[in-house]
Formats: structure tokens, C-alpha cells, sequence
């Protein structure tokens, strides 16, 4: 266990040495060096991690690291075969780490949980479909929950919302309720599409780049590629984010030989503001505070003006109120809110206002706080001052995670009913959908809890370890009468189980899918809104495997009576049936599907905002007086020993899955249990650097929450912020923390005490 700080830049020989670490360690290293050569190219088959854009044309080498680690965990020869199984009972299995039970490797066979054993044992495909299935008839639909991660492809994802609503429910929460669900509840108050509005064209003709919370270095590394393109061409990029993140200060790109050979870098960020958790809302109003009295003194004197009027006044409704909220805001509240002074705030709107064409861009640093809409909302209201949205180089740019959380959306995954077009599927498929709301993330573990839910159906994820209230989630898993998971490796979800659980294994992306019909292709939706098709050629890690649509096939011939107006085993046997589904049920967004989906860069879905089309209630972009700047609202006292925790990523992880124990750009090696702290809270709480500390949720709800073992580690954050590891935190999450609206769970702004440890920090293993 290390601490070190790295002073290297994003990319570069750190890049290439990890990339070649982890394919040597889940020997690949040959195979998936080949098989990499195909990712994200027009031919080949999309990246299975982040959901960042696919180029029209690709570089050689069209992958980033955390392609490479996504790809030799999926491709690694380690099996978690029957026999792993007889080794290990389950109640060992709950012991290991998150790792170990990933590096475990793939599953092989359909598994059935025996409790007599305390063990999975095998089970034929057809028995698992039919115990599945006996025991959803058993119950209410309505006491069903299927969850979605964000991997599955647009087939999958719409024949599996299909699926649930012919059983007769809505409950179709997604990875996006925890996540991006604040971008798609306020963007179409604001400027009616759900999604963004920047394409990757737009990189090109930009005049400047605005960041908001989001780590381009660990979560989307190829993302890198048009920044440093924009930032050699004199573009500024303005950086709004609470710790000084690598990928957003300097980058080598590891596939330019000159700059690796000479250690050449490229500055990123021009402007880097080090905003308090929760306090973008308040940065974003003293920006917008700063041009519109700017405006009024330059029309006042006969300047020209700083905000576009014809776009204002044409497109656009809730200017004067707005307005007048800004011109009210008093600096000294601005400055508190935001842990920024008034001239930070003030040098990024110079910036802002000499731009033509500037492109917003954030993440869950914005979306995962109770007030995550309002923090979207004032995105867009900074974009609009300018008419930054709707014209080439310019627009509004949230950047998704998994790769496909955005397009199982587009297709049917949704709770609520008014986003699905329920009439076209009856007349498509003779049925009558469910029409009251489903259950969210927040709300099905509120059943959960409650005691309410009786069966989970997941379509990948780690559902358990991913949601807020770790430790009451945990125990009430337990009370459910049926769990089914579909994955491709174990994960600590598998193994906290209802009283009847089936693991059920699916091919990779990676793998070829070979069907009645031939070889299948599937598709997805990157965070631009483009679609691309996905093909490979892999062979898969063993003969029992079966893929997404053909396991949520074999699961609705069990479930549901025959219709002769749908032919599961048809659709299974050529994907592109299931694609003309699609296109029938979404003729407007899915225009000659199947003659498109090969179409390098992608096809853009038809989005009415980037048209100046604004299909809201009051048929304009609307600007949004903000509510509240308070970072939380669930602190009600001035508390000088509470903390915002702010959760983090590794450079060693994607969303749950932890590839190792190494965030080289924090300079972390052997361990996750670190708190990051600014060396003035160390020293006024009265702790030291490299003792063990101990957090506890500071909210007063009668449910005492702490995680200790924690080393402390003095790191350039704001005062009053502290961070740790995701998904180990959450059991500091109360459930009902969440943001106004959207229900995302408030993950990066958790109000907590430090307190001393008698306890020694963990290390990687005991983590």
C-alpha cells in the first residue's frame, strides 16, 4: 500500500504500461491485442465500456485503456465454471472482495441457487426458463422489478421492455436512474429532448469548452482526443470540478509516437475552478450574473451586447425572470456557495462572452445532488444566454457512461409510460401495456425494503452493490422470493439472493453470436445520440452460453401465452427482425434501420432542439430560475466537523467493476480505503496525514451509517470536501438522499463527520 503523487500526464507511457499490465494478467495479451485492432472501428464491434462517441473515421488504434481493461476482463481464459462452484460456497463467496470475485472469470453454465449446500449448482437452460417462470406467475407483475444496466444493446433492451410490459408492468428501472436521470428530467423542461445536442463535428468548429464534473481521464479517456485537437488549435477549455483531475489538466496521446518518444503533453484546461460539492449552481449563476450586467452596461452606453437578443427573444421564454434572479444574487452568497471567488467566476464569463460557438459539457459531478436538475437546468441556461444551442460548434454535451445507458432508453427501458409510445406497441402486438408509473431505481429498493417487491429480474449490473443503503439493502435482498441475474462474471449482487436465484450466462459483446440465421449483429447509442452497429468474431468462453435476446426469449416463450402477432424465436434467429421492430415502433427515430446501421460515425437521431425546434410546454427553450444555491439541503445547522463526501472512481474501475488496485493519477497503489482530505480539515479536525479515520453520515434520520478503516491522505480538494471510493461509500447513503425530481441518489455531496480510528487502514485486499 502506497501513497505517491503522480505527476505524469493523462495517456502516456502510464497509459501503455497499465493497458499492458492488465492483458499479461488476464492472459490476453496476444488475442486481445487482435481482437483490439476491431474495437469501435465501422467493421467491428463496439467499445464495451464508456459510451463516448465512435469517429466516422477511426484511428488504427481506436480504443483508450479503459477499452483495453473492459475487454481483457470480458475476453480472460478464467472460468467460473460448475466446479469454481462446488470449491466455494456462497457464504465464502460474500467474504471475497469485489475483485476476486470478478477475477474469478466468466460463467459458463446456467446456475441454480441449492440452499441445502449453500451453493450454485448447475441447471438445464429450458428448467431455469420454466422455474422463472412459474414463479412470476405466482405473483402480482406489479411486484416485479427488471432492472437494466447500461451494456445491453438496443435488441436486447427493447425486447426485454417488451417483455415485462406483456407481463403487465412499468418496472423497468435502469443504471440511468442512478446516474443521468437528473439530464433527463430537466432537459426537456428546458429544451425538450432528453438527450444533448453535440455531435463530434461540433469538437471541431468550437470556440470554447465549458466542464462541468466530469473526469474525462478516468470515465472517457478517447474523449481526450478532440479536446487536445481543440486545445492546439487556441480553443480555452473552462473547467469547473472540485479535485484536480489529470485527464483535464494534461494529456500524451499514447498512439502519437513523437510525443511519447519525447514525453511531449498537451495542456488541456486553460481555466481550472475548483468548485465546493454542490456549488456549480452558484458558479453557473455568478457567470450568468456577470454577463447580464455586463449587457446592461454595454446597451446602456450604445456597446454593442453581450447576450444574443435575436435568439432571446425569438426562441426562448423566462428571460426576465431569470434575469432579474441573477442581477439579485449577491456576490459574498455566490462566493460561499461555491467555494470561488468573485473573479474566478468573472474570468470564466470573459471567456464565455468572447466564444461564438461554445459546447457544455458535464457529468455526475452536476446530476448525482439533490438539486441535479437545477444544476442541468443552469447548463442550459448559461448556453442559452448566447444562443449556444441549436447551431454548429455549440450545444449541450452530457457525457453517459455505460455504453448503451442512453440508447436502452431510446427503445422502451423506462418507468414512466408517457416516454414509451404504449399505443403503437397494443396495435403492433395485440396487447393492452400496463399505463400507471413504474418503479425507479430509489423506489424498487424502497419495495425492497418495504418488503413489497417479491422478484428482480437484472439484466446485468451489480444492482446491490450500486444503490444507496448498502447495509438495510442487503438484509432485505434476502426476503425476496425470486432473483434472476443475467450476467457474463460473478459480482457480490449474485450472491446476496432471493429465496429462489438463478445465475444465467450471456455472451460479451466481444464474442461472435452465431444463430439460426448466421452470424448476428447488434447496436448501440453513444452519448451523442448516434446508433452504430456491433459485430465480433471472438469465439465465446464456453458452449452453454446463450445470448441477451435468446435469454430474454427463452425467459417470454416461459412467462407469456403464444401471440401470433410476435415470433421470439424468429427474432432470435435474425436480429435484424427485432431492428425492423424497432423501427416500426420508433419510425421516426429509426429510419431504415437495418440500411444505416453500418454507416461510419453513426446515424444521428433526429432531434428537434438542434433544429431550433423546442417541443416544451411553452414551445421555446426555457430558462429556470434556480431554487436554492445551498450545496445541501439536508444539513440543517452550520456544522464545522461535517464534511461533503464526494465519490469517486479509480483509474482502475468502471462503475462497479474494480479492475485492480491502482489509481495511478491520485498516485493510489494496494488499496481503496483512502479519504481524501484538504490538509487545513485534517489539521483543524485534529487528525493526521496516514491515520485511519472513521465516517459517519451526519444526517439525524435514527439509522446510524459508518465506514471505517479509511486512511487519511492530504489531496488538492476543496475545504470542507473530502472523497472516497464508489461503490464502497454507499453504505453512507441514506436512501431517501437523492435529487429533487429525478430520484438520482445525491452521491456526490453526502453529508458526513470525520472522526478519529482506532481501526488500521485496509488494504487492496480487504478492501
Amino acid at each position: 500500500m502506497t501513497i505517491k503523487p503522480y505527476t505524469g500526464p493523462a495517456g502516456g507511457w502510464g497509459s501503455a504500461g497499465s493497458v499492458t499490465e492488465i492483458l499479461a494478467r488476464e492472459k490476453t495479451l496476444l488475442r486481445g491485442a487482435a481482437q483490439l485492432m476491431h474495437q469501435n472501428k465501422p467493421d467491428g464491434y463496439a467499445c464495451v465500456s464508456c459510451a463516448w462517441a465512435k469517429p466516422e473515421q477511426p484511428h488504427v488504434f481506436e480504443f483508450c485503456e479503459n477499452g483495453v481493461k473492459a475487454l481483457a476482463w470480458e475476453a480472460t481464459p478464467k472460468q467460473a465454471s460448475p466446479a469454481f462452484f462446488e470449491r466455494h460456497s456462497v457464504t465464502e463467496l460474500l467474504g471475497w472482495a469485489d475483485y476476486d470475485l470478478e477475477e474469478a472469470g466468466r460463467l459458463t453454465e446456467p446456475l441454480r441457487y441449492d440452499e441445502g449446500s449453500d451453493r450454485y449448482v448447475p441447471v438445464a437452460w429450458d428448467e431455469a426458463f420454466e422455474a422463472i417462470a412459474r414463479e412470476l406467475k405466482a405473483i402480482d407483475p406489479k411486484e416485479a422489478v427488471f432492472y437494466a444496466s447500461g451494456r445491453a444493446s438496443l435488441e436486447t433492451s427493447y425486447m426485454y421492455a417488451l417483455l415485462a410490459r406483456m407481463y403487465g408492468t412499468n418496472n423497468l428501472p435502469d443504471s440511468s436512474n442512478m446516474c443521468h436521470e437528473s439530464t433527463s428530467v430537466a432537459l426537456p423542461k428546458s429544451i425538450g429532448i432528453p438527450v444533448g445536442t453535440v455531435q463530434l463535428a461540433d469538437f471541431e468548429t468550437c470556440d470554447a469548452l465549458f466542464f462541468f464534473g466530469q473526469n474525462v481521464g478516468s470515465n472517457s479517456p478517447r474523449m481526450l482526443h478532440p479536446l487536445q485537437e481543440a486545445s492546439r488549435r487556441g480553443v480555452p477549455i473552462v473547467t469547473f470540478n472540485p479535485l484536480r483531475e489529470r485527464g483535464l489538466e494534461r494529456f500524451t496521446n499514447p498512439q502519437a509516437p513523437l510525443e511519447m518518444a519525447t514525453f511531449d503533453s498537451t495542456r488541456i484546461s486553460s481555466q481550472y475552478h475548483q468548485v465546493k460539492a454542490g456549488g456549480d449552481s452558484a458558479a453557473l449563476l455568478g457567470m450568468c450574473k456577470t454577463l447580464i450586467e455586463r449587457d446592461d452596461e454595454a446597451r446602456a452606453a450604445g456597446r454593442a451586447p453581450i447576450l444574443d437578443w435575436p435568439f432571446i427573444e425569438e426562441h426562448t421564454h423566462g428571460f426576465d425572470a431569470f434575469a432579474a434572479s441573477a442581477r439579485e444574487a449577491r456576490w459574498e452568497v455566490l462566493e460561499h456557495r461555491s467555494g470561488l471567488t468573485r473573479g474566478a467566476m468573472e474570468a470564466a464569463a470573459a471567456v464565455y462572452a468572447r466564444a461564438e460557438r461554445v459546447i457544455g459539457i458535464y457529468g455526475m459531478g452536476l446530476t448525482q445532488h439533490k438539486k441535479g436538475v437545477q444544476n442541468v437546468q443552469m447548463v442550459v441556461n448559461l448556453l442559452l444566454l448566447r444562443g449556444n444551442i441549436g447551431r454548429p460548434g455549440a450545444g449541450i454535451c452530457p457525457v453517459r457512461g455505460h455504453s448503451n445507458v442512453q440508447g436502452q432508453r431510446t427503445v422502451g427501458i423506462s418507468e414512466k409510460p408517457d416516454l414509451v409510445p404504449l399505443d403503437r406497441l397494443a396495435e403492433l402486438y395485440g396487447f393492452e401495456p400496463p399505463r400507471e408509473k413504474g418503479m425507479n431505481t430509489v423506489e424498487a429498493c424502497e419495495a425492497i425494503l418495504a418488503g413489497t417487491a417479491k422478484a428482480f429480474i437484472g439484466l446485468g449490473g451489480n444492482f446491490v452493490r450500486a444503490v444507496p443503503e448498502t447495509q438495510a439493502m442487503e438484509s432485505a435482498w434476502r426476503g425476496m422470493r425470486l432473483t434472476v441475474q443475467i450476467a457474463t462474471k460473478l459480482n457480490r449482487s449474485h450472491l446476496i439472493n432471493g429465496k429462489v436465484a438463478y445465475l444465467l450466462p450471456c455472451l460479451g459483446r466481444t464474442e461472435a453470436d452465431i444463430q439460426a440465421g448466421g452470424p448476428q449483429a447488434v447496436t448501440v447509442e453513444d452519448s451523442t445520440s448516434c446508433i452504430h452497429g456491433s459485430i465480433a468474431k471472438r469465439p465465446p468462453p464456453g458452449e452453454h452460453l446463450r445470448s441477451e435476446p435468446a435469454i430474454v426469449a427463452g425467459l417470454a416463450k416461459a412467462l407469456l401465452p403464444p401471440n401470433p402477432k410476435l415470433d421470439w424465436d424468429g427474432w432470435v434467429a435474425d436480429y435484424a427482425r427485432i431492428r425492423d421492430a424497432i423501427e416500426a415502433t420508433y419510425p421516426d427515430q429509426f429510419r431504415d434501420f437495418n440500411a444505416r446501421m453500418w454507416q461510419p460515425g453513426g446515424f444521428h437521431r433526429p432531434l428537434g432542439a438542434c433544429e431550433r425546434i423546442w417541443n416544451t410546454l411553452t414551445g421555446k427553450a426555457n430558462f429556470t430560475v434556480p431554487e436554492t444555491l445551498a450545496e445541501d439541503i439536508d444539513v440543517t445547522s452550520e456544522r464545522r466537523d461535517v464534511l461533503q463526501l464526494i465519490t469517486l472512481r479509480s483509474n482502475d474501475q468502471f462503475n462497479t467493476t474494480v479492475y485492480g488496485y491502482r489509481d495511478r493519477f491520485r498516485g493510489v497503489t494496494g488499496t481503496r480505503s483512502v479519504l481524501f482530505m484538504h490538509r487545513n480539515d485534517i489539521d483543524r479536525l485534529g487528525l493526521s496525514e496516514g491515520q485511519g479515520a472513521c465516517l459517519e453520515t451526519a444526517v439525524d434520520d435514527g439509522i446510524a451509517r459508518s465506514m471505517d478503516g479509511l486512511q487519511v491522505v492530504a489531496y488538492d480538494i476543496p475545504e470542507g470536501c473530502c472523497a472516497t471510493y464508489y461503490p464502497e461509500c454507499n453504505l453512507l447513503i441514506p436512501l431517501w438522499h437523492h435529487a429533487e425530481e429525478s430520484k438520482v441518489p445525491a452521491a456526490k455531496a453526502i453529508p458526513v463527520a470525520v472522526r478519529k480510528s482506532l481501526r488500521a487502514p485496509a488494504n487492496g485486499a480487504e478492501a
